[in-house]
C-alpha cells in the first residue's frame, strides 16, 4: 500500500516553506534576490489581467510539479476571482499538454529504438 502524499493543511504547508525559503535567504541571498525579481517581472504584465495570469501560472504548476506553486497560485487565483470551474478548464489544458508531451517523447523512443544499433 502507498502512503497518503495528499497536503491536508495548505495553510502550515505554506508556512513551513516561508521558513525554509527565510533560511536559504540568509544561506544565499543573490539567488533568492535575483528569484524575487523575476517573480515580480513575470508578476508584472500589461496585456493579462491577474485571473489570466493565475489560470497560466497554476497550469504550469502542475505540469512542473511544484507544490508551493501550486499553493501560492491558487491563492492568488481564487483572490483574482477565479472559479473552480474556470480552473478545473485551465488543469485540463495541463492534463493535455502532458499527456501531449509523453506522446511526443514516446516517439523518440520509436526513434531510438529504430535507430538503436544503426550504422
Amino acid at each position: 500500500m502507498t502512503a497518503d502524499t495528499r497536503i491536508e493543511d495548505w495553510d502550515a504547508y505554506n508556512a513551513g516553506l516561508r521558513d525554509r525559503g527565510r533560511e536559504l535567504t540568509a544561506l544565499h541571498p543573490e539567488l533568492m534576490k535575483g528569484f524575487g525579481a523575476l517573480s515580480r517581472g513575470a508578476a508584472t504584465t500589461r496585456h493579462l489581467d491577474a485571473k489570466t495570469r493565475e489560470m497560466i501560472a497554476l497550469a504550469v504548476s502542475v505540469t512542473t510539479r511544484c507544490e508551493d506553486c501550486i499553493d501560492a497560485h491558487a491563492r492568488k487565483a481564487k483572490a483574482a476571482g477565479a472559479t473552480k470551474e474556470e480552473i478545473a478548464e485551465a488543469l485540463g489544458v495541463a492534463i493535455a499538454l502532458n499527456a501531449g508531451a509523453a506522446l511526443t517523447y514516446s516517439l523518440h523512443v520509436l526513434d531510438a529504438v529504430d535507430g538503436a544499433g544503426a550504422g
